[in-house]
């Protein structure tokens, strides 16, 4: 797996102990149910068996494909929402199709669009509880002319409640 899935599971509780926990604080740092993972295409066995076996919610592209990106993004916000003080977003750039952001340490092909991307981060941004977010995953020795990074700072804005056109 990913480093990022990796600091994933140590915050879940999962590993070993020097890890997961550095001083007394209860454990899990976060409780597994409050996970959702949108856009999801290339787990490995571990991982999906930590995962499901943690009760992290995963819906892959072909969840997104099928009910849409609103669909999708009003069940992880409805699942991870619930008794939390804010949510916290981490966006992998390396869910997008290269198309679109070609500036990724891992790119795969069959990603997210652009559109999909700003419309997850939109409907995050009206919750009203985003908290903090991390944007991951941008190399810019892979990108062209910076779009990727670019793209980043879009996302971001968008999170944060930036609109096109109101509505």
């Amino acid at each position: 797996g990913n480093i990022h899935g990796m600091s994933l599971a140590i915050l879940c509780g999962l590993g070993d102990k020097s890890l997961v926990q550095l001083w007394d604080e209860p454990l899990p740092v976060i409780d597994p149910k409050n996970i959702a993972i949108i856009g999801a295409r290339d787990l490995d066995e571990g991982e999906k068996r930590n995962l499901r076996e943690a009760g992290a919610m995963v819906m892959g592209m072909e969840q997104i494909d099928r009910y849409g990106m609103v669909t999708v993004l009003e069940r992880a916000i409805e699942r991870v929402s619930r008794d939390v003080d804010g949510i916290y977003l981490s966006l992998d750039l390396d869910a997008l199709d290269p198309e679109h952001a070609p500036g990724v340490g891992t790119p795969v092909p069959a990603g997210l669009s652009q559109r999909e991307t700003h419309l997850a981060c939109e409907l995050i941004a009206e919750t009203g509880l985003l908290v903090g977010m991390d944007l991951v995953e941008v190399n810019p020795i892979l990108d062209g002319q910076n779009r990727t990074a670019a793209l980043a700072v879009e996302f971001a804005l968008s999170a944060l409640g930036r609109r096109i056109w109101g509505g």
